[in-house]
């Protein structure tokens, strides 16, 4: 993965002071818009990047429980990681509130499928989220997103932050696609952001 000419749009840069982003929530997305609400949205192309691992190209929850636990167990132990793993560590590592969570793995899959309080963010859906857009800005899927989170960043002069808000243009996106029962809209999803970068 050659991350140099991407890293504003495509991972936290380790030296920032983003994590306290991880304070903004995300007031306009409703997770009940996914219907497995755990897993990878709009990330298909991640299969090329895991070679044969074709669990983690169409993943079940508690596949992609297992995943975000095993990074950040491999994380705190210094074992070597996969590059994908690499990626979804150093978002792990901008959300230290999710660590509990992470850290209990047997938990973690026997809560899938159990209701949330409506208290906090599902950990395993927002860090999902993280990934799906990085690896969007990675090979420039729909094409101009790369673009249009790079104007964003530069506006909201933090990654993490503008993360957050294409978080809510893909979870929109997601959602009209679903209540109108057609396709996803890659450049309707793209001109909102675009639209977050231009106005004031």
């Amino acid at each position: 993965m050659n991350e140099a000419p991407l890293r504003q749009a495509h991972r936290p840069d380790s030296g920032s002071s983003s994590g306290s982003g991880s304070r903004d929530a995300l007031p306009s997305l409703d997770v009940e818009i996914f219907a497995k609400p755990d897993t990878l949205p709009v990330i298909a192309p991640l299969h090329e990047r895991l070679g044969d691992n074709s669990r983690m190209f169409n993943p079940s929850q508690a596949d992609v429980r297992r995943f975000f636990c095993g990074a950040f167990a491999k994380q705190q132990t210094g074992q070597p990681m996969e590059a994908i793993e690499t990626l979804a560590a150093q978002w792990i590592a901008e959300h230290p509130e999710y660590h509990p969570a992470l850290g209990d793995v047997d938990k973690a899959v026997a809560d899938v499928g159990q209701p949330g309080d409506g208290s906090r963010e599902n950990p395993f859906l927002h860090l999902s989220m993280h990934l799906s857009i990085s690896e969007q800005c990675s090979i420039d899927q729909p094409p101009g997103i790369r673009q249009a989170v790079e104007l964003l960043t530069a506006r909201r002069g933090d990654l993490h932050k503008a993360h957050h808000e294409v978080m809510e243009c893909l979870g929109q996106m997601i959602m009209e696609s679903q209540r109108a029962g057609r396709p996803p809209d890659g450049q309707a999803y793209i001109q909102a952001v675009r639209q977050r970068a231009t106005k004031d």
